[in-house]
């Protein structure tokens, strides 16, 4: 294997590893869009919200003595996705159900004002900068083709895999329990789905409640990751999830997976061949391109506007 290719493969993994955890905020997106058809734009401060949780327990259990880091690691996991679930909850009730009958322009601003609330909230509870957290995950695996070396670190595994996890998890509850049916059936009709005796207030809440979990744990893994937090990541993340799930077909589960996907590795890629200083600048002329050519996405399809 040439170093060019061993080059390549390397960037490439590295672009899945983060472009994984774009899916999983990107799913929380495309959920809300296809049941009411709205953009929760404070979907990316729950994930910062996620990624500060994360890092509050992992330091709170080391400095009780625990040594046990699987479970410790599991018990930040949990409380993460309990607590973002709760303000998912929260935003649903106060800042788009109050709205939700009215313009899409006033639930826009409304969304965005939430957004920069709980910007400046974290902001106030925590600082402006950055938290730093020593690295938990260690080590990996290289291998050494040609001369040329190859890395898989253990924390990109463990993206990967609890990243399929999620996402197998929720393909489950969508297509085969009674609270996905009933979301799907929320998703085609909610006049219908209101007469056929389902609460669609409570779809809509909890649909809210799993993109924030789900956004909860890609900032634990990303937290991970990268070591590093602040109160401006949700805004970066938020957008970038948001170009993941229009490139995929905004309202399409697999879409937003795939949109995740293809976005992380292009940004690995102008990293790598151009400049890191680019590789924002690349993502969101994607979603320019993607709107302009093809507004449905990948996997979209095309829909008449529901009255």
């Amino acid at each position: 294997m040439t170093e060019s290719l061993l080059y390549f493969t390397q960037q490439v993994i590295n672009g899945l590893t983060v472009g994984s955890t774009y899916a999983l905020i990107a799913i929380g997106y495309t959920m809300v869009y296809g049941i009411i058809g709205m953009i929760n734009f404070a979907h990316g401060e729950v994930y910062m919200i996620g990624t500060y949780l994360s890092f509050i327990v992992i330091a709170g259990l080391t400095m009780l003595g625990l040594e046990n880091l699987p479970f410790i690691l599991l018990t930040a996991l949990i409380v993460s996705m309990m607590v973002a679930g709760a303000y998912g909850f929260t935003i649903e009730r106060v800042a788009y159900r109050p709205v939700r009958g009215s313009k899409r322009l006033i639930a826009l601003i409304s969304a965005i004002g939430m957004s920069i609330f709980l910007q400046n909230y974290m902001r106030l509870a925590q600082g402006p900068r950055d938290i730093a957290m020593p690295g938990q995950i260690q080590g990996g695996w290289s291998w050494t083709l040609d001369g040329n070396l190859l890395n898989l670190s253990y924390m990109q595994v463990i993206i990967f895999v609890v990243t399929v996890i999620s996402m197998w998890s929720l393909h489950l509850f969508i297509s085969r329990s009674r609270m996905g049916r009933a979301c799907r059936a929320c998703a085609q009709d909610q006049g219908m789905t209101n007469l056929l005796g389902i609460d669609t207030n409570q779809i809509i809440a909890v649909t809210f409640v799993i993109g924030a979990a789900l956004a909860a744990v890609a900032g634990f893994l990303l937290g991970l990751y990268y070591g590093v937090v602040n109160p401006m990541i949700g805004f970066i993340a938020g957008l970038k999830a948001f170009t993941a799930a229009v490139l995929g077909g905004i309202g399409s589960l697999p879409g937003a997976m795939l949109g995740g996907l293809i976005l992380g590795v292009t940004e690995s890629m102008t990293a790598a061949y151009f400049s890191t200083e680019y590789k924002d600048v690349v993502a969101f002329s994607l979603l320019v391109l993607i709107l302009l050519f093809k507004p449905t996405g990948i996997l979209g399809k095309p829909e008449v506007e529901k009255i």
